[in-house]
Order: structure tokens, then sequence, then C-alpha cells
């Protein structure tokens, strides 16, 4: 199977190339911002945070491999896996509230402090120092996708007072850059590890200098910021569970967004025990799916011209359940085809691209930008909540068909996704009446 990796990684790249290639020529003539201080100030917050994203991708190939590497288990694997997304939830959803009150720079910087610990962690083959290590890269998570993008928003419009509309210019670059860099860090990944035969624990120890310069360009180069609002934990996540209540709309797209994010989790944990009887190369098998994802993104983006956002999601959902149902399929305990298992996750994974840009426009639209962050954080409460019950139940020694059971649930919840799709897509041909405008989340 290692040849197959390799033969599918070097086409999907090429055909990656030449519909991305394709789709900036088909685009319509955009301005081009000349600005020397936006250029100055992209290329500032770039140098730390892309660093910080190499390191965090450079994880990826190889943790569910390290942890058998150590003699454990698929059962103390799970519960692993558990307690880095229970982390993520309970304490990462804190980050925001945090980082208003105690400096976004502040929490970048520790970000790369927490994060670098949870790598030198994994050197450990003590369990309880791993439980503790994924406690820390749980928390590391929330603070990567929250605090970086805040402090940049914020110097943005206040320091630097450039135009609101050009943030979306920077998002752009950095959607490009960080599809590329997984891509990357993926094959150095895989060079480290295996071509070096480094063992699995080289990419980890690889993320920490990646980590430690983004922290001295922070604190050498980045002024603090703080919130302009002194946000109260509970009362912002109550106006956010009030708003979800309210509207139809927003409650199911969190149960979209929910049940499909949560078969992501739950793939993440999968793939490896299932493609690795047949030996492949993980960080080369890591880089094909993240060039799936960026093929899925520009056939998003060529879908959307011709189509609404809800049927690309629509799209989306029904190939990531076709391809759980093939695995369903060939992941028997007695005899698991690695091979069309391979090409399921590659299918799955191009939905995943499709779903990204495509959930991301309908939440624009749907949810009330002065309440987006309590509202995101409850979604994740039941997504998480599902992926830690299915691992904890399905990954024991007395359940022999576990993979394959997970995969069922995982058909399960993308159909239940569709169904909330059905009642939604009427939905949002037509705005829901307001009574009054929604008060903005104060404390």
């Amino acid at each position: 199977m290692m040849v197959i990796t390799y033969i599918a990684f070097l086409i999907l790249s090429v055909c990656c190339a030449a519909l991305t290639t394709y789709v900036w020529k088909s685009r319509k003539a955009s301005t081009v911002i000349n600005n020397p201080n936006f250029t100055k100030f992209q290329r500032q917050y770039f140098s730390a945070y892309f660093l910080a994203l190499i390191a965090d991708w450079l994880q990826g190939p190889y943790l569910y491999r390290l942890y058998r590497y150590y003699g454990f288990e698929q059962a103390q694997i799970a519960v692993l896996y558990v307690v880095g997304y229970a982390s993520t939830v309970i304490l990462g959803t804190w980050a925001p509230f945090v980082a208003n009150k105690y400096g976004r720079r502040n929490l970048c910087v520790v970000f790369t402090v927490i994060y670098s610990i949870a790598c030198f962690m994994k050197l450990s083959t003590s369990y309880g120092l791993l439980l503790l290590g994924r406690m820390f890269g749980g928390v590391a998570t929330s603070l990567l996708f929250s605090a970086y993008e805040a402090w940049y928003i914020h110097e943005h419009i206040e320091t630097h007072d450039l135009p609101k509309e050009w943030i979306v210019e920077t998002m752009k670059k950095l959607s490009v850059w960080n599809g590329s860099l997984a891509v990357l860090s993926g094959v150095i990944a895989n060079a480290f590890a295996e071509w070096l035969d480094l063992g699995p624990v080289a990419p980890f120890m690889l993320a920490i200098p990646c980590l430690l310069i983004s922290g001295i360009i922070i604190m050498t180069t980045w002024s603090e910021n703080y919130g302009t609002q002194n946000l109260k934990f509970k009362s912002a996540c109550l106006s956010g569970l009030r708003e979800i209540n309210e509207s139809r709309k927003i409650m199911l797209i969190g149960a979209i967004q929910s049940m499909f994010e949560s078969v992501m989790a739950l793939i993440v944990f999968l793939w490896t025990p299932v493609l690795w009887p047949g030996h492949p190369s993980l960080g080369v098998v890591f880089s094909s799916f993240m060039v799936c994802i960026m093929i899925g993104t520009s056939l998003h983006e060529l879908l959307t011209r011709y189509h609404t956002e809800s049927l690309a999601l629509a799209l989306s959902i029904t190939m990531a359940f076709i391809s759980c149902c093939i695995c369903v399929i060939f992941t028997h305990p007695d005899y698991t085809n690695t091979r069309i298992c391979f090409i399921s996750f590659l299918l799955y994974q191009i939905s995943v691209g499709i779903y990204f840009a495509s959930i991301s426009a309908i939440r624009e639209e749907i949810i009330p930008e002065n309440h987006a962050v309590s509202i995101m954080n409850w979604f994740r409460v039941p997504l998480n909540i599902i992926s830690c019950i299915v691992l904890m139940l399905l990954h024991d020694e007395t359940f022999r068909h576990g993979n394959r059971l997970i995969f069922i649930i995982c058909c399960a919840l993308l159909f239940c996704a569709l169904i909330c799709l059905s009642g939604l897509m009427p939905l949002i041909q037509k705005p829901e009446p307001k009574d009054k405008e929604a008060p903005p989340e104060t404390a």
C-alpha cells in the first residue's frame, strides 16, 4: 500500500494545482491592495502564526501511531483522545474571555509554552503524563484558533486603522497558506519519522522549536491588546443559548455542525488503525488528506457560482455519508481492505473541504455577529460529547467490531445531518421575523 499512497499523493497534488489555478484564473478581477503598511502588518502576523500552524500540523500524522509505538491498546488510546476533546470544550471555551481580560498577545505566548510542554511530554511512556499532555494539547488547540485571529482583527481595526473590508483579504491568504503548510508539514513529519527513521515522536520534537520561535516573534514584534467589552462568561453563554433557543435556523445549523464535525473527530481517531495493516507512510497519507481538502475548497467555489450554499452543503454531507458506508462494508475485523478504505477517506476529505467553505458562509448569514462567540461555543459542546461517548463506549476489548460500529454510527449521524439540512433549506430562503433588535453580549 505504500506505493499506492505515494502515487495517490502525486496525482492528487497535480489535480489540486491544476484545479486551484483554474479557479484563480476564472475569478472576476478583484482589487489589488498595494498598501505597504497593510502588507508589513500581514507579514508580522503571518511570521508568528504560520510557525504555530506548522507546529500543529506536524503532530497530526503520528499521534495515534506514537501511542501504539509505546505499547498502549486501542481502548487506552481512545481515552487519550477523549481527554483531548474534553479539555477543548471544558477549558477551551474560556479562551476568548481570558484573552479579553489578560491580553491576546499574552495568551498567544501562553499557547506556545503550553503546546511546547504538551509536545515535550510525548517523550514519556507514562500514561498519566500522556493524559496530562493531551489535556494541555486540547487547551492549546483552542487558543491557536481563537487568540491569534482575535489579536489580528483588533490590531487591524483599532491600532492600524485599516479598512474592515481588508480583513477578508488576509483570511483568504491565510486559508491558502494553511492548506499548503498542512501538506508540507505531513511530508516533513514523514521524512523525520520514517525516511530518517527517527520514530513517531520526531515530529513532536520538531514542533517545539517552531512554537518557541513563534513565541519569540510575538513577544518582540506584537503589541498587546485587550477586549473592548468586559465580557462575563455566564452572561455571554446564556445570551448565546437564548439565541439558539429562539431561532430554529440557528438550532438546525448547530445540529448539522455538531453531527458532521463529531464524525470528523471520530475519523481523526480511526484512519490510522484502519490503514495501518497496509503499512502506509502516515505522513504522506496525511498530506494526501490535506490536498483533498484543498480540492474540496476549490470545488466549492466552482459549485457555488451556479448553485446555493445549502446545495453545496448537502453534497458534502452526502459524500461523507457514502464514504462512511464504504468503510462499514470494508472494515470487517477479520479482513479490512485498506486500499478501498484509503480511497473512501480521500473522498471524505474532499467532502470536508466543501463542508467547511459552505458551513462558514451559511453561519455568517444566519448567526448574529454579536453573539457568534457564545453560539459557536455551544455548538462545540454536543460535538465533543458525541465524540467522547462513542469512543468510550465502543473502544473496549469486548467490542470485536469496534471500528465498524463507529463507522455505522458515523453513517447515522450524517443521515441525521441531512434530515436537519432538509429542514433548514426552506428556512434559509425566508428570513425569520424579528420583534426587536438583539442586544449585544454584555457583562
